[in-house]
């Protein structure tokens, strides 16, 4: 069974600043380029074999400057539709609704274009990445990787090691890093998390 590496994009202007960032397609910050081209090596000593990456440039350039060349693009690998709180800190949520939690109480209806997701939303677009790629993990020809975005990565985590969606709270993931699920004794297991060196 091949590795998935989970590759967050690099920093943004938003990210940095703690805005929460779904459709906005913001370019990387001169730092977030920095910490794309840092995962090159890290990168070019495995066996990669497919790589899809999110439709937003800052996944796509992400890709481009860690040496994962021609990803494909999969919607699904898109984040968490915020809705109402795109571009929102935690901290300004925070004011109107104490104790908001993302992973358990979702987000603020955005409009028609971006409404919002929930977790078992997210959860869903998870479960048909990992069920197209299924065949490619088990086929054992090389890493499968996954370039995209921190909340709908970390639910992606969960639902590869049998958790519900709201576990993706359980982890955290910073910018310009890899996650590597692997497997022990055949069953799905973290083998390395917020890596900048394997």
């Amino acid at each position: 069974m091949s590795d998935l590496l989970l590759v967050r994009h690099g920093e943004t202007e938003w990210s940095r600043d703690g805005r929460h960032t779904s459709w906005t397609d913001l370019p990387l910050t001169v730092d977030g380029e920095e910490q794309a081209r840092a995962l090159r090596p890290l990168l070019s000593g495995r066996k990669i074999g497919p790589v899809y990456a999110s439709p937003m440039q800052r996944a796509l350039r992400t890709a481009e400057l860690a040496g994962l060349a021609r990803p494909q693009i999969d919607a699904d690998l898109r984040e968490w539709d915020y809705g109402g709180y795109e571009g929102v800190t935690t901290a300004e949520i925070h004011r109107a609704r104490p104790g908001w939690y993302l992973f358990s109480d979702g987000v603020a209806e955005g409009p028609e274009a971006h409404p919002g997701e929930s977790p078992e939303q997210v959860g869903a677009r998870a479960d048909r990445v990992l069920a197209r790629i299924a065949a490619q993990l088990a086929a054992d020809e090389g890493d499968v990787a996954l370039v995209a975005h921190a909340h709908f990565l970390r639910v992606l985590a969960a639902r590869r090691l049998g958790l519900p969606p709201a576990a993706g709270g359980l982890f955290t993931f910073e910018t310009g890093a890899v996650c590597v699920l692997g497997t022990e004794h055949d069953r799905p297991a973290v083998v390395a998390w917020n890596a900048r060196s394997l």
